[in-house]
């Protein structure tokens, strides 16, 4: 596995951890600083601008007319907002073309409320490698909740794993999605990510490397491309989060509320693939759950980014630091990429609910650990529905 992210190092840990998964790095021709692999150039027209972030953007010191003629490609963390509370990330329209979305997966060659579970400090024997199988296509027949993540960072454009999840505020009809925080923010040394958009179904039909090549937008992404226009994630990812030593894993989830690129039909996105999950922020103990699903987009080799794939496993316990909350790990062989997949088990009502997400994993790609679901994460769900709340 080559993961994206520094490794770690544990005296309590055996395995070398990374944050496996996130994102995928640069694509070979540095997508992540043009627009498009198309266009090759921002231009003003392609750029839109809702009124409300405009003035979210002159709040914080961004001059709109440099902003829109190229300020947005300047990483600086102080000119891009590190410090800024609201996420801001206005739509380009036809960014995430096909050539873009697939270019999108190459990794780059560097690795990568209190405890809840009533486990504090335990940590499992590691657990033995589940092989990923493919999931069955069509995949919106097979796991219609499942999607994949585009976004830019400063190293180029990236790829994550993610979920479409029910909006108490709004049943039936919801447009949240559930994703790792490292998938939406940089964690302490960085900011928010940028062009966040998600893919329900990415691939549906498991087409071949080969085959994208030739595929119009419309059999990449069946269900559209849905805009992050608000994403959240914990204080304690933001405030501790790194690329090396799994720091802030423990609090690696968030959620983006999304829109659709073109306007859409008018139906959300549950609507438009049919599912959500509710997510269960109670789940059991580990000794409790006799299996747990992960799905995502690996990425990294042996993987190519563009299938999605599964891990069905009974979960252990992985504690990093006494003091955070223990965290669920299952065999799995899914590489970067899967990164803020949902993982799925039975709820307390007893039927399927998101549970956690990919978080990290060892470089050599046979486990993998996802965050338990507590108040933290309770309160940055809650919070993204009520802000949406009747929308």
């Amino acid at each position: 596995m080559r993961p994206i992210r520094p490794t770690l190092a544990a005296a309590s840990i055996a395995a070398v951890l990374a944050l496996a998964a996130t994102a995928c790095g640069p694509s070979e021709d540095n997508a992540g600083d043009k627009p498009s692999a198309s266009t090759g150039q921002a231009t003003d027209d392609k750029i839109t601008i809702p009124d409300d972030l405009k003035d979210r953007l002159k709040e914080h010191g961004i001059d709109l007319d440099k902003w829109k003629n190229g300020e947005w490609k300047n990483w600086d963390k102080d000119k891009w907002l590190r410090e800024a509370q609201d996420y801001v990330n206005p739509i380009i329209e036809d960014l995430w073309d096909p050539d873009r979305m697939r270019e999108a997966e190459k990794p780059p060659e560097k690795p990568v409320d209190n405890d809840i579970s009533g486990d504090e400090g335990v940590t499992d024997p590691e657990p033995a490698p589940v092989d990923a199988q493919a999931v069955k296509a069509p995949y919106h027949s097979s796991a219609p909740e499942a999607g994949k993540v585009f976004f830019d960072g400063p190293e180029g454009s990236m790829v994550c794993s993610a979920t479409v999840v029910k909006d108490p505020a709004n049943p039936g009809k919801s447009n949240m999605v559930w994703t790792a925080g490292h998938c939406v923010h940089a964690g302490k040394s960085g900011g928010w990510y940028r062009n966040i958009a998600f893919v329900p179904s990415y691939n549906d039909s498991a087409k071949s490397n080969a085959e994208l090549e030739k595929a119009p937008k419309e059999q990449i992404a069946p269900y559209g491309v849905w805009w992050g226009d608000w994403a959240q994630t914990s204080e304690q990812w933001i405030s501790q989060g790194a690329a090396t030593g799994g720091q802030g894993a423990p609090f690696d989830f968030a959620v983006i509320h999304v829109t659709p690129e073109k306007g859409g039909t008018g139906k959300s996105l549950e609507e438009t693939v049919g599912s959500a999950l509710p997510v269960d922020f109670n789940a059991p103990a580990v000794p409790q759950i006799d299996n747990m699903k992960a799905t995502g987009y690996p990425a990294a080799p042996p993987f190519d980014g563009q299938k999605l794939f599964q891990c069905s496993d009974k979960p252990g316990r992985l504690s990093l630091k006494a003091n955070d909350p223990t965290m669920y790990r299952i065999g799995c062989t899914m590489t970067g990429g899967s990164s803020g997949g949902g993982w799925v088990a039975k709820g307390q009502d007893g039927k399927p609910a998101l549970v956690s997400n990919t978080s990290i994993g060892p470089i050599t790609a046979g486990w993998l650990a996802g965050p338990r679901l507590g108040d933290e994460a309770k309160g940055v769900y809650e919070a993204v529905s009520k802000k949406f709340a009747g929308q």
